[in-house]
């Protein structure tokens, strides 16, 4: 039997879809990259966007021929989407072909609602509305392209940003024990990962419902310590928990990539608070600072949204003068949309169309420039890197970040392992570089 996992979102769904694989192959599936072979096929569903659900749906009903062409072949939908509110019914009302539906508290679940149906041919739908603690022990079968293991540290988000689903669909914040997670990273380095990616809707707030004294900061130094040759990278990050100990923490371990993807939203602080950010321009901007500071040749990035309820150009200067200033290395632009059941689908002055879409344009065009000029910067600086690739006498290997660079060396470099290499110049976009 065939399985095809289809996922929508951001990393913590890309780690769920893991689990939902290492579920299926414990049933006996195998992995196929093809729909029309499989005979289970799971939605691990996001619900950010309007315009990514409303893909999601299209995706969906193209299969109702598929259906009736192979009568045993079973239809789940999970994750974000199926969790928030009435789209279980949506769903079950408009694809009544689809078996399995359940939500992101219960993703566990899916080996029993799998037997339950093959038993009875009855739909399963299960979505709960509250989170009921955290499960260990799920089977996972990772995707390690460039060696990457994703790990969970703390579910669900308390912030309540006004433009976001998510702590509606994912619950309040509870953080897994730094027991388990030590466990399950000393297991993935003696499996050969080379990149542990911590992940959370806020990492920096692990431990608070934990009431022991544990914090993002205790976490970082423990993991440091853990033998084997690997680095630790994390998201997300919210820049009103970014404490001094979490900058002074990640100076002082090589083993923690310099890599920071701090999200600003907005550089107008009126904007930020109808965001319900929980910071101003200028505490954010003292943040960066002092990492800039502590933390040399350190990678920041951030994501923006253009276009908020109520945004001004004014408004859209302050967040068009926040980036001149900082110089982020990676800007992950959006236009605001709204999204059903936010505070903010809710508020006045929504922004004309035409004049969201040129002004993230502005913004684009002068991250580009900046990413430009960022890269120029680079040369003479030595980094270390991963060799992901080979071709021919060049080697391909990627900076903590990600940033892609060009090796052009005789010496021999071995893919999968780490080294220290100097950036010799920038020609045509490329960054390319020398081994130390």
């Amino acid at each position: 039997m065939k399985y095809f996992v289809k996922t929508y979102g951001c990393q913590m769904n890309v780690h769920e879809s893991e689990k939902l694989n290492g579920m299926l192959e414990s049933l006996g599936y195998v992995a196929c990259d093809n729909e029309k072979n499989a005979d289970i096929i799971v939605f691990n569903t996001c619900a950010i966007r309007d315009g990514v659900e409303q893909k999601i749906f299209g995706n969906i009903g193209a299969l109702k021929s598929l259906k009736k062409q192979k009568k045993d072949l079973i239809i789940a939908v999970c994750g974000c989407m199926s969790q928030a509110e009435g789209r279980a019914k949506t769903i079950k009302e408009k694809f009544p072909f689809v078996n399995i539906i359940f939500g992101t508290h219960n993703i566990h679940k899916l080996k029993d609602y799998i037997l339950s149906y093959r038993e009875s041919r009855k739909s399963q739908i299960d979505v709960w509305d509250n989170e009921q603690g955290i499960f260990e022990d799920i089977d996972i079968k990772r995707d390690n392209i460039n060696s990457n293991a994703w790990v969970n540290i703390i579910y669900g988000c308390n912030n309540f940003c006004s433009y976001c689903i998510v702590p509606y669909v994912r619950g309040r914040e509870r953080s897994r024990s730094i027991n388990d997670i030590v466990t399950e990273v000393k297991d993935l380095i003696s499996q050969g990962f080379k990149y542990i990616t911590l992940l959370g809707q806020n990492v920096n707030s692990y431990g608070n419902d934990l009431k022991d004294g544990t914090n993002f900061s205790k976490l970082l130094t423990t993991l440091a310590n853990l033998d084997g040759d690997f680095r630790i990278k994390f998201m997300s990050s919210h820049p009103k928990d970014f404490t001094d100990e979490v900058i002074d923490t990640i100076a002082k371990y090589d083993k923690i990539a310099k890599v920071i993807h701090l999200p600003v939203q907005s550089g107008s602080t009126n904007i930020l608070k109808a965001m319900n950010r929980k910071y101003t321009r200028e505490h954010y901007l003292q943040v960066i600072n002092k990492i800039k500071e502590r933390i040399p040749n350190v990678y920041i990035s951030t994501d923006i949204i253009v276009g908020f309820p109520g945004e001004t150009e004014d408004d859209f200067m302050d967040t068009y003068s926040l980036v001149e200033q900082v110089r982020f290395d990676g800007v992950f632009a959006f236009i605001y949309s709204i999204r059903s059941g936010t505070v903010a689908a809710n508020m006045q002055n929504q922004i004309p169309e035409p004049i969201k879409n040129e002004r993230v344009n502005r913004l684009l065009k002068l991250t580009k420039f900046i990413t430009k000029e960022n890269n120029k910067n680079l040369i003479d600086k030595e980094f270390n890197v991963f060799v992901k690739d080979k071709v021919d006498n060049t080697y391909l290997v990627t900076t903590d970040s990600g940033k892609n660079i060009t090796v052009i060396d005789e010496n021999e470099m071995k893919i999968g392992e780490f080294y220290k290499v100097k950036i010799t110049a920038f020609e045509k976009d490329k960054l390319i570089a020398k081994l130390v």
